[in-house]
């Protein structure tokens, strides 16, 4: 029996040894990535979650809340503390330095470059360089599609590792375990219950007190017709919470970024949300599902005839800084004192700053081939266009968006290069077809085209009116859209 007693002990040590050992090489991968990478990590983002909960647990405002709830709801407050820790457990990340760094930096990369050309671009001077070194960012943009959150967090890999707000589309298995081990932090949309709120408030003023540099998306969505939507406060107002203290006013900056892509991987179920949101009735989820299993046979398919080519650009361009401390004076002089006045006047003021953001963005989208192409067709009358008249009206476009300083891809060559860039990708997804000396719509994808043509066309001077005239969406009554 001794002898037994010894081997367990033995067999302890040994995997205690080992355990040390793996985690110590883990740490020592994990900040070579770091290094390598020349990123700063916000300090807080490695707090372990325990005491992230321990701290909201003991946060006044979050008690208030829970006996609120006990009283409104006749129950005691025992469940409403338990209903709390539900909240902390699925709001709260585990950011991990090795998964973000040595796994999701890899895998994006490779991803990124595997479907599209990259390209990032600042509007002015780098937002990193420009900034001090204790300011609290928020990095606002536009939601094209769901690869955002990878684009975004690879661009400004550099510089430093984003905590996103991620709605519940994502809190399935692996997805929930993978965006927060990085960092990112789960949000109910459309959601209204007050404690919720006041934990999702309380945690989100934490991390932006502490310096955790944070991404919201400002529409609060995806884009269903390719145009910019309303500006959303609800995050941006909590963030702005932390300024009840005086000293935090100064360190506060927004950074506008602008996204944009030759080809967004979700388009046509999109468009399909769009459909079925006017005519009050969505797909069924087998129909759904069929979608999907088309796009990867389809692409599979490509890959083994050794057809496949990428989809055409992805880019990004990062605004100039933002400071907040003179928007928080102005308002102070204004009304006496921003946090003192009613919570509605308020947020009429926040939703003010949150649509002057917007129109920053929308100066800076980038404009890629594809979606100049399809704003040239969109602004013609028939559904026959000549190769001369196309190339025309691009070339027009293109001096017009030059004159107002929007962001064309640099690079891409004469005006016959972007083009044929374009048509590559129209091409394949049958947009276009070729006929004659010319091109023309294909019936079923027009409300495509108008998809690509409105992500630019607030761009476009004297040439918006008749894009926008022109725009299919959102009645699609044009019929369904094709599958690929």
């Amino acid at each position: 029996m001794p002898t037994t007693l010894w081997i367990v002990v033995g067999l302890v040590f040994v995997a205690a040894a080992i355990t040390i050992a793996v985690r110590a090489r883990a740490n020592q991968m994990a900040l070579r990535a770091l290094h390598r990478s020349g990123s700063r990590i916000d300090r807080f983002k490695l707090t372990k979650k325990p005491f992230i909960r321990e701290t909201l647990l003991a946060d006044e405002e979050i008690a208030r809340a829970v006996r609120e709830y006990a009283a409104e709801n006749s129950t005691d407050e025992q469940q409403a503390w338990a209903r709390v820790e539900k909240y902390i457990d699925e709001i709260v990340p585990f950011f991990n330095i090795l998964t973000y760094y040595k796994i999701g930096l890899v895998v994006s990369r490779l991803l990124l470059n595997f479907f599209y050309k990259v390209s990032a671009e600042y509007a002015g001077r780098s937002s990193h360089g420009a900034l001090p070194r204790d300011a609290i960012v928020i990095y606002l943009m536009n939601h094209r599609s769901n690869a955002d959150y990878v684009l975004v967090g690879y661009v400004l890999s550099g510089q430093v590792a984003i905590s996103y707000a991620v709605g519940e589309w994502a809190r399935t298995f692996p997805l929930e375990y993978i965006f927060k081990s990085f960092g990112a932090y789960f949000i109910r949309r459309k959601y209204r219950e007050k404690l919720y709120h006041t934990v999702l408030e309380r945690y989100v003023q934490l991390i932006t007190r502490n310096g955790v540099t944070q991404g919201i998306f400002l529409e609060g969505g995806l884009s269903r017709d390719g145009k910019l939507g309303k500006a959303k406060i609800g995050l941006l107002d909590y963030v702005l919470g932390v300024a009840r203290e005086p000293s935090m006013r100064d360190r506060l900056y927004i950074v506008p970024v602008a996204i944009n892509y030759d080809r967004v991987l979700e388009d046509r179920s999109l468009l399909r949300e769009l459909d079925a949101r006017e005519r009050g009735k969505r797909s069924p989820r087998s129909v759904q599902l069929g979608e999907v299993l088309r796009y990867v046979w389809w692409n599979m398919a490509r890959l083994v005839a050794r057809r496949w080519r990428r989809y055409g650009r992805a880019s990004v361009v990062v605004g100039e800084p933002l400071p907040l401390a003179p928007w928080f004076q102005q308002q102070d002089r204004e009304t006496g004192g921003l946090f003192a006045i009613e919570r509605a006047d308020r947020l009429a003021r926040v939703q003010i700053l949150s649509d002057s953001v917007l129109d920053r963005i929308a100066a800076i989208v980038p404009v890629t081939p594809v979606t100049l192409a399809c704003a040239a067709v969109q602004s013609f009358d028939g559904d026959f266009i000549s190769h001369e008249q196309l190339i025309a009206r691009m070339s027009e476009m293109r001096d017009v968006l030059r004159e107002l300083n929007a962001r064309v891809i640099h690079r891409e060559g004469t005006i016959d290069e972007i083009f044929d860039r374009a048509w590559r990708m129209m091409k394949m997804r049958r947009m276009l077809v070729r006929v004659g000396a010319g091109y023309s719509v294909m019936p079923g994808n027009k409300p495509l085209v108008s998809y690509y043509a409105n992500s630019i066309s607030h761009l476009l001077g004297p040439f918006a009116e008749g894009v926008r005239e022109r725009d299919m969406l959102p009645a699609l009554a044009a019929g369904t859209i094709s599958a690929m």
